[in-house]
């Protein structure tokens, strides 16, 4: 009696343990003809490549220039222009890792869920899934009210509205603290995924108009701003010290995610083994340029202590006399922080799709509607999540603690270029000899420079003499010259990420250092009054 009732146990165990750890099979490589064509029941191909990189920008521009610069400047100073490279360059290596996986699997969707599954395991794969969809939604809410208070001060420019409107309908009502009450925000949310559940040609034209838009308008702030700047506003450069900068970057960080919403476009994409990889590199390289130049500009036109963290260019131009300026800057902003929340639901469907499709979610996430071919219920859920946040949550507790899931999932990309492309160089009849296997020695020395990411990361973070940094990043060359020596690595199909490993284990080290800096950060903003 007793064995029939333990029984099941080890059976369940064993079926969620074999479950766990399979991974998806790699497709064979595949041309044009081999993607998934309109006839099919997937979504439809619609994408060129100048769509993939107005994704990009649209998903980008936005959140960093309208909303971060001037929370980032109040603490990094002018020293926000070094927390935007760093995190740029972050950026590009992991952008790096995005092109080669997305030229790899150029006929589905899943971006970092795919290719976790494909390289490693279901279970990390769903890990990511998670902290992804943690930082998506987070990130949803958080600009949707920021987006409601430029639209209220848009409104506000008209005389007889001024001052007329109750803080609860777009700036938000404090109650309890923590919570916020915001009506304008749920709405806004609910408007933009009306027009993604209509179909990805409605919704890519709307993002094509408003990305030009305020790219045009980001310029025009450029070129005039240039000739306010006073170089004695740039002095001191760092006033809290290059810790802060460092911690900005952390932040910063946010305002660059949006390359992998190309990622996410793959089966949406006309031709996506060529038009990915261009689409995203070419999208955060016109990112990084606009953002330094903005940095730039804008710390030299007023003092950093005096940058608005709510519209900080807005404000910049307000306070040289500029008031028609300041003006065309709302605008602006509003049609970017448009793009970015509408792209960042676009991708946020499409992940719960994938999820869908492979079973790890109910079926109903899965499904398509039938004329529009867009995946309407999954839509639908993340429009709804990212409507309760933002109608009750404070912005402030929300903006500051992004990144999280960006910053581990970007690592898990890249250590995912590095898996893929392990080629066993051991023959069989050594390998049943040896205690541990090539790949589980791979992934050891991937997890070891990870780790080293993190632990150089906290002895910068409190303080400690630069010497300690230096044991975990000489532990990290260490752990990245093994997985050179005793590996062999194949050549991948279509683009191929320079430096492997070298390349992504240094994106992986880059993004654990900078984890490292969020917690501390999270408490400084947060417990600041108002």
């Amino acid at each position: 009696m007793t064995s029939l009732s333990s029984s099941p146990n080890p059976s369940f165990c064993s079926r969620f343990w074999s479950s766990a750890l399979r991974s998806k099979p790699l497709a064979p490589p595949s041309g044009g003809g081999a993607v998934r064509t309109n006839s099919g029941e997937g979504l439809v191909r619609r994408l060129g490549l100048l769509d993939l990189i107005l994704i990009g920008i649209g998903a980008s521009i936005g959140a960093g220039i309208f909303v971060v610069t001037g929370t980032v400047a109040h603490d990094a100073g002018p020293g926000v222009t070094i927390s935007f490279i760093i995190a740029g360059i972050s950026c590009v290596l992991n952008a790096l890792c995005y092109a080669e996986l997305a030229s790899r699997f150029p006929a589905v969707v899943g971006g970092a869920y795919l290719y976790t599954y494909s390289a490693f395991n279901e279970l990390t794969a769903f890990l990511v899934f998670t902290q992804l969809m943690l930082d998506y939604h987070i990130g949803a809410a958080s600009i949707a009210r920021s987006l409601a208070s430029y639209v209220i001060t848009v409104l506000e420019l008209i005389p007889s509205l001024k001052d007329t409107i109750p803080s609860w309908v777009g700036h938000g009502q404090e109650v309890l603290g923590a919570l916020s009450i915001n009506i304008l925000a749920p709405v806004i949310l609910v408007l933009l995924t009306l027009v993604l559940c209509r179909g990805v040609k409605e919704s890519s034209i709307l993002n094509s108009i408003m990305t030009v838009i305020k790219v045009l308008i980001v310029l025009f702030v450029i070129i005039v701003g240039a000739f306010k700047v006073d170089v004695s506003n740039w002095s001191p450069f760092a006033p809290n010290g290059p810790k802060s900068i460092l911690t900005g970057a952390t932040i910063v960080f946010f305002a660059y995610v949006g390359f992998d919403a190309v990622a996410n476009s793959a089966e949406e994409s006309k031709r996506p083994q060529r038009d990915l990889p261009l689409g995203i590199i070419g999208s955060l390289a016109v990112c990084i340029v606009l953002y330094i130049s903005v940095c730039l500009v804008i710390t030299g036109m007023i003092p950093y202590k005096n940058i608005g963290e709510e519209a900080p260019l807005a404000k910049a131009f307000t306070a040289k006399g500029m008031n028609y300026v300041s003006v065309l800057i709302s605008f602006g902003a509003v049609a970017g922080l448009t793009t970015t929340l509408l792209v960042g639901l676009y991708v946020q469907s499409r992940l719960y799709l994938g999820l869908g499709r492979d079973g790890l979610l109910p079926a109903i996430f899965a499904k398509l509607h039938p004329k529009r071919h867009t995946p309407i219920h999954s839509q639908v859920w993340v429009g709804l999540i990212a409507s309760v946040l933002a109608g009750l949550l404070n912005v402030r507790v929300l903006s500051h603690i992004l990144s999280v899931g960006s910053l581990t999932g970007y690592s898990v990309v890249s250590a995912c270029v590095v898996a893929i492309r392990w080629k066993d160089k051991t023959p069989s009849t050594q390998a049943s000899n040896r205690r541990i296997s090539t790949r589980a020695e791979g992934i050891i020395c991937l997890l070891a420079v990870a780790f080293s990411g993190f632990a150089g990361g906290l002895i910068f973070r409190f303080g400690a003499s630069f010497l300690f940094v230096i044991i975990p990043s000489v532990f990290a060359i260490f752990s990245a010259a093994a997985l050179h020596l005793r590996h062999v690595y194949t050549d991948p199909p279509g683009f191929s990420c320079p430096g492997v490993p070298l390349i992504p284990s240094l994106s992986i080290f880059v993004n654990m250092f900078l984890f490292a800096q969020i917690s501390n950060f999270v408490h400084r903003f947060t417990m600041k009054p108002g």
